[in-house]
């Protein structure tokens, strides 16, 4: 019997240990509470994996492209993140990279370090449970959907003074910040908290 708050409103249950397949749900809200155990780890590292491959391949690949006049300049998102290292906007510039790249690869390595080897079937991982609880903490520092809103409202003010292109990496990141919203709904983190519990 595990004692849970609903993360919707908050009301707390004391929810048994379920087989696999089965659900519980909010009292109250009707929100879940935990789902199928190995369905939720396999989408979770899915996921993670997902998130990981397109963010690396957002870093090395064409982001943006403007053509005036003639002339013409592509930049990838570490070109976008480095126009900026000058003077006082440093520290602004490495906070806004950590917040867009560096955390959620760190997330989401975290959660592939603690929950792969239990999806393998094999005893967790020295310190599964730290790494685990530590990519929880980073979740709401990991603001890469805020980048992409700004510039996409940033690029509505450009086209009229140039023409924009949107290279590869571009779409990989705006798949990776749907995934990574995908990622928050699906993760039952109380399941995971439970098979991380349960093992020697």
């Amino acid at each position: 019997m595990t004692l849970l708050a609903c993360p919707s409103c908050d009301m707390l249950h004391d929810v048994p240990d379920l087989p696999q397949g089965r659900r519980a749900y909010c009292l109250r809200c009707n929100h879940m509470l935990v789902s199928g155990r190995h369905t939720s780890l396999d989408r979770t590292l899915a996921t993670g994996f997902a998130i990981a491959i397109l963010i690396v391949f957002a870093l090395f690949f064409p982001f943006l492209s403007i053509e005036e006049l003639g002339f013409s300049n592509t930049t990838t998102l570490l070109g976008v993140a480095a126009a900026f290292l000058d003077g006082w906007l440093i520290p602004l510039t490495l906070a806004v990279t950590a917040s867009i790249v560096a955390i959620p690869l760190i997330r989401v390595a975290l959660l592939i370090y603690a929950l792969f080897p239990i999806w393998r079937g094999r005893p967790p991982a020295p310190h599964a449970a730290r790494a685990f609880r530590w990519s929880e903490a980073l979740r709401p520092w990991s603001m890469a959907e805020i980048f992409v809103l700004g510039a996409a409202v940033a690029l509505v003010k450009v086209a009229d003074l140039a023409t924009i292109g949107f290279g590869p990496a571009f779409w990989a990141f705006c798949a990776a910040v749907f995934i990574i919203a995908f990622e928050r709904q699906i993760t039952d983190a109380a399941s995971i908290w439970s098979m991380l519990d349960n093992e020697p």
